[in-house]
């Protein structure tokens, strides 16, 4: 009878536990510390090719004296400043309001509120260039119920693309933060609206005392999510406008991008600025967490 060393056992699972992850370890550090670990590396140096030099902290003083990536830092701040709290509320609205069972035709609707969300981004951004033409449905409908006298220059003025640019991610993902809400509001007790019924309290009191008291946590993931998706905004304005006119669109993925295959390439500097926005999400993440527990406090 063979006899087994006391913890003999337990180090041969240890063992067969680390080779079970092994595989998922390895392909992490592949695909996911090791670009961090080397794009860091990379944000040390500057040049192409075979003209990479060490240039230490040299890239980062050039943050600060590049007139295109100061614009796009702004411009990313704006996004997010305007766009997540728009978004936000308005998929909190749209939640309370298909979340009535005597609402007709709700199925619908959140349907259609969600699509945008899975549809082709191609065609999304094909879509929007054609409705906010110089001749498109919007500046047409606008001038027909008689809000404009002259069509909006969309495309070409660069506070108005702004505005397109909001409306675009608006209309494309407050669904998504639409069905956590509707998720959550489904999965509260009905017997506390009951209960306020009962002690007169009336529907929008009901919203502001249990609803959103009851979907902070929720909102808190909604909000730290719809920032990291705003900070590393790209699509919509790769698509749509190209981060024109005149880089009032460009934002700091975009401009990533330009260093990297458009430009005389610059990866370490494009290395660079990608940390920007990891610093960014870090910070403004940090934010609402400290901000949420103060309110829990």
């Amino acid at each position: 009878m063979a006899l087994v060393r006391p913890g003999g056992v337990r180090r041969y699972h240890d063992i067969n536990g680390w080779l079970f992850v092994a595989p998922a370890l390895g392909l992490i550090g592949l695909f996911m510390v090791y670009p961090i670990l080397w794009s860091l590396w990379m944000s040390f140096q500057s040049g192409r090719g075979t003209m990479i030099r060490f240039v230490g902290f040299g890239n980062i003083v050039r943050l600060f004296n590049d007139p295109v990536f100061l614009k796009a830092l702004t411009t990313t701040i704006t996004f997010f400043v305007v766009q997540v709290p728009i978004m936000l509320l308005l998929a909190l609205i749209l939640a309370a309001v298909l979340n009535s069972p005597r609402l007709v035709g709700r199925d619908f609707f959140r349907i259609a509120i969600f699509l945008p969300c899975v549809s082709s981004l191609v065609t999304y951004s094909a879509l929007f260039k054609g409705m906010f033409a110089s001749d498109g449905i919007v500046n047409a409908t606008l001038e027909g119920i008689g809000l404009i006298a002259s069509p909006i220059p969309w495309m070409t003025d660069p506070f108005w693309a702004k505005v397109m640019i909001i409306i675009a991610i608006t209309w494309r993902w407050t669904g998504y933060n639409m069905i956590f809400y509707l998720s959550a509001m489904q999965n509260i007790d009905r017997s506390i609206y009951e209960a306020a019924r009962i002690d007169g309290i009336s529907a929008s009191g009901q919203l502001f005392r249990i609803t959103i008291p009851m979907l902070k946590p929720v909102i808190l993931f909604t909000a730290v999510i719809s920032t990291i998706g705003t900070l590393q905004l790209f699509d919509e304005v790769a698509n749509i406008t190209l981060g024109g006119p005149s880089d009032a669109t460009l934002t700091l993925s975009l401009y990533i991008y330009n260093l990297t295959f458009k430009f005389i390439p610059n990866l370490g500097y494009a290395a660079t600025v990608s940390y920007v926005i990891v610093i960014l999400v870090a910070l403004l993440a940090f934010l609402q967490f400290y901000a949420a527990r103060e309110r829990e406090q």
